[in-house]
Order: C-alpha cells, then sequence, then structure tokens
C-alpha cells in the first residue's frame, strides 16, 4: 500500500547515515492515509539502527513508540500504559490485565486520524508473553473487520534472526497480515567506508574485518572513534577494540550470549575458534576440537540457525560445505582476541599486539579480503567483467593427483553464459599480503586444467587474481594479452 502522490514525506533526519530506502518505506508506509488497519514488520540483528530509525519516524509522524523490555507480563503492561497515557496526555493511565485490553487501546489511537503504533523489540514482549502475537493478531483482524475506517498503522520490530523467522516468518500469523516488511541489514563494505569516513581501500578492508558494516560500533561503543588514516589503525585498535576500558571490548561474547540458548557455551566457543582459525569444514572442526562430529554439527545447525554462521558448498564439491562466521567482530575475537584474552587484560596491549599482529594478517584479514572479494563480485563487478550474469561467487577446492595435495581458489564465479545456467565464468586466487605474479597465474592455470579434466566446461572462464598489495609487471604485461583479470583492492571499492 503506497500513499497517494500529493502525500508529503517527512525528512530523513540528517544524523541517520543514509537507510534512504529504509526510510522511504517507513515514511510511505506510516503517510498512507486510506482506511484500513495496516501492519509492517522490522527485522535485522542488533546494533543495525533499527531503534534509531523508528524513534525519528515516530517524532517526524506524531506516532506512539513502545520499546518492548525482557519483564513480567504485568511490568510490561504498566510500563505500556504509563507511555500511552503520556501521548495521548491523558489524567492517569489504563490499568490492563490482559494484553488483549491493551491492543486494543493501541489500535484505537487510528480510529478518529492515523496514527502510527511502533512496537519494537517485540520479540522481548513475547518472550513473557507467548500468547501475544496471537492475541494482536485477533485484535488486528477485527478492528479490519469491525471498523475499516481505521487507520492505524502499526510496526512491529524485532532483533533475533531465529526469533524474527518464527514470529514475523511465512507460517506465522502476523506475516499473513503484514503489508511491509523492512530488513535492516548492515552496511555493505563500500558503504561502511562512508560510514567511518576510511578513503584509503586497504585501511578500509582492516577496520571492515574488525567491526563488519555495523554502524552502533563507531557511535555508541568507541564514542565515533574512527582512525585518522593507515599509519592509525594499529593505534586505533588498542585503544579501541583491544582496550578493556571501551565496551566494544565485550561487545562480541555478548553476541553469542543474546542469540539463544545453548547447553554447551564451551563448545560452541570452540567452534568458532577452529572456524576463525581455518577450519570451516564439520569434519575438519571435530578433527580440531577431538569432538564428536556429531555434537559439532549439532552446534553448527544452532549457530546456523541463530544467524552466527553462514554455510556454503564448494564451488568443485556440492557435498562439501563450509561454514565462515557471519559477524566480523564475532570472527575477529576468537581469532584474535580470545586466545590472548588474558594478556590483553595483563599486558601493555600495545605490547601484546605487536606479538600477534602476523595472527591478524593471517586469520582475519586474508579470509576477509577474500570475502569481500566475492562480494564485489556479485554486488559490484559489471555485466561484462565475467562475460556473464553472476549468480554466485564462493570458494572451490580440487585435488591435485600430481603433489597429492589440493588447490584452493577463493573465489569462483558461476552465473548463466550464452543462455547455460550454471556456467564457470571465473576462477580467481585472492591475496591480502602478497604481491602477485605469473606464480599465481600458473596455479590458476593448473586449477583450470584440472577442472577441465573433470569435465568442466572452462571455454569462456575468466582467470583472475584479486590483491590487496599489488600486481607484478609479468602479470600486468599478461593482463594487456587478456591472460588475466586484475582486481585490486581500490576497484573494489571504487571500480566495476
Amino acid at each position: 500500500m503506497s500513499p497517494s502522490d500529493a502525500t508529503t514525506l517527512p525528512v530523513r533526519p540528517d544524523r541517520i547515515f543514509d537507510r534512504a530506502e529504509e526510510w522511504t518505506d517507513l515514511a510511505r508506509f506510516a503517510c498512507d492515509d486510506r482506511p484500513g488497519t495496516t501492519l509492517a514488520l522490522v527485522s535485522g540483528q542488533r546494533r543495525q539502527g533499527k531503534t534509531v530509525l523508528l524513534e525519528a519516524l515516530s517524532r517526524a509522524t506524531g506516532g506512539f513508540y513502545f520499546d518492548g523490555q525482557a519483564a513480567a507480563e504485568a511490568e510490561s503492561l504498566r510500563r505500556l500504559a504509563e507511555r500511552l497515557a503520556e501521548h495521548t496526555g491523558a489524567d492517569r493511565p489504563p490499568h490492563w490485565h490482559r494484553w488483549d485490553e491493551a491492543a486494543e487501546a493501541l489500535l484505537a489511537l487510528g480510529d478518529e486520524r492515523p496514527a502510527v503504533v511502533i512496537i519494537d523489540d517485540f520479540p522481548e514482549l513475547v518472550g513473557h508473553s507467548p500468547a501475544l502475537s496471537s492475541l494482536l493478531h485477533c485484535a488486528f483482524l477485527r478492528v479490519h473487520q469491525e471498523r475499516p475506517h481505521n487507520r492505524t498503522r502499526l510496526i512491529l520490530s524485532g532483533a533475533s534472526p531465529a526469533v524474527i523467522r518464527r514470529l514475523f516468518g511465512g507460517p506465522s500469523s502476523l506475516h499473513g497480515l503484514a503489508s511491509l516488511e523492512v530488513a535492516v541489514r548492515p552496511f555493505g563494505f563500500r558503504k561502511a567506508a562512508r560510514f567511518w569516513g576510511i578513503r584509503a581501500p586497504r585501511l578500509a578492508v582492516q577496520v571492515h574485518a574488525v567491526v563488519g558494516g555495523t554502524p552502533a560500533y563507531r557511535g555508541d561503543l568507541v564514542c565515533d572513534d574512527a582512525p585518522a588514516g593507515p599509519d592509525d589503525f594499529d593505534a586505533w585498535l588498542c585503544r579501541t577494540v583491544l582496550n578493556p576500558r571501551v565496551p566494544l571490548f565485550w561487545e562480541a561474547r555478548h553476541l553469542l550470549e543474546q542469540e539463544g540458548d545453548y547447553a554447551d557455551r564451551a563448545l560452541c566457543h570452540s567452534v568458532l575458534v577452529a572456524i576463525a582459525g581455518g577450519r570451516s569444514t564439520p569434519g575438519g572442526i571435530a578433527d580440531r576440537l577431538g569432538a564428536s562430529l556429531h555434537d559439532v554439527s549439532h552446534v553448527l545447525a544452532a549457530m546456523r540457525h541463530h544467524g552466527l554462521l553462514h554455510d556454503e558448498a564448494d564451488a568443485f564439491r556440492p557435498g562439501l560445505t563450509r561454514y565462515r562466521i557471519a559477524e566480523p567482530l564475532l570472527a575477529f575475537e576468537h581469532a584474535i582476541a580470545w586466545p590472548h584474552r588474558a594478556a590483553l587484560e595483563q599486558e601493555e596491549t600495545a605490547q601484546v599486539w605487536r606479538r600477534i599482529r602476523p595472527d591478524f594478517d593471517a586469520t582475519v584479514a586474508a579470509p576477509h579480503f577474500a570475502q569481500l572479494c566475492r562480494e564485489w563480485v556479485t554486488q559490484y563487478a559489471a555485466w561484462d567483467t565475467f562475460g556473464g550474469a553472476v549468480h554466485t561467487a564462493v570458494r572451490g577446492t580440487v585435488p591435485d593427483p600430481e603433489g597429492n595435495a589440493r588447490l584452493d581458489a577463493e573465489v569462483v564465479v558461476r552465473g548463466t553464459a550464452d543462455g547455460r545456467p550454471g556456467a564457470l565464468l571465473s576462477v580467481g586466487l585472492a591475496r591480502w599480503n602478497e604481491a602477485m605474479d605469473v606464480p599465481h597465474l600458473d596455479r590458476l592455470r593448473r586449477i583450470l586444467a584440472l577442472v577441465t579434466a573433470a569435465g568442466e566446461d572452462t571455454g569462456r572462464t575468466v582467470l583472475t587474481c584479486y590483491s590487496g598489495v599489488g600486481f607484478g609487471p609479468e602479470l600486468r604485461a599478461a593482463e594487456a594479452k587478456g591472460e588475466v583479470l586484475l582486481v585490486g583492492a581500490d576497484r573494489l571499492y571504487h571500480g566495476e
């Protein structure tokens, strides 16, 4: 549902960075003055700015905003009644015994005029009042049918991915009523660089490898402290993420605690340490931990369900599943901070960082750079870059019989070319701290020969080198001959 062309939408406040599409969608929903009760669902993990967005929308439209908290049902009803009395100017708060009474009062705000009603952190309320979703569903239908003139614009928001899927997902009763669904996601790597005010591509990769695209990590948790330039990265890390006196130091461990109940927290942390250290398959993780594959698979499934892990099939071996940590800060924590937590709390931070800096480049920055290369392929590369419509970009592994080893390609691109879906558009290597030259091209040629021998059609496959440092003269010459495509950090952030 959208308002008429004559409707003037409220202007997005300057303090909200970007989020233009989300703001426009919500503003149109809120300002629709046509008869009929409507529902919008807003989802997204914590720290992404949902509350800032919804509070600003409430102020801009004169709407009612209520922040749900984990509390007993009676306490939540009391808080809601007090907020509603403040909003309406009533002499005293209503006294509700049940949620259906509260739901009716909230929806009644739109009986006489358009009214925006926002319930933030809705799952927190449902956690202590499981029937709330059904009660709200019934109240919504009743108002919609009995008072068709009602113009309440109800917005429900929530954070936990697993809970959101249950409350707002396809089978849920609320999902069927919603006329708008808005997902507030972390900023992409290009937008995150602008948000942090970073222009140097290598510095942007380093910062994104630590804090990702979560906006609150700059404002709320490090008091707007951003690196002054490439030479300030080490010092910035020591005074913020690795500083026990700064809230961001403790944030990663809270992420695991907030996203659901796990029977074995210790095993969860150990699994994350194994993945951050390079073990990405269930078998490899179990072997690293000396744990049973059954136990590890159970933990992997739980963390994936809660949005903490992503799983991806190998580009050349579809039966092989790899896992990666979804949140960069969580990956940084378990690769760097967690193994050295005692030293960071007891020794001078800069001294500890100097010792573990090589580990950061190898286990955090390098795989993160490869992931950004894959995201560049799917989000920013021009159509003619790989000669087809890109569908996926993932890692791939091929066995090499001659060396009795395996060869990894960090960026394997598949898509549609000449009407053929699943075509192998490109095979690429990604090197963060290594200048690439002909030996890397030779490695790509070997990989291509192996997949060709396995029956893959490679007639139009583009060999690609991605480097965070640069490329040697011979490789540049090979590029000029059309033998290889070269993508540097600058192109990731500024080119197609």
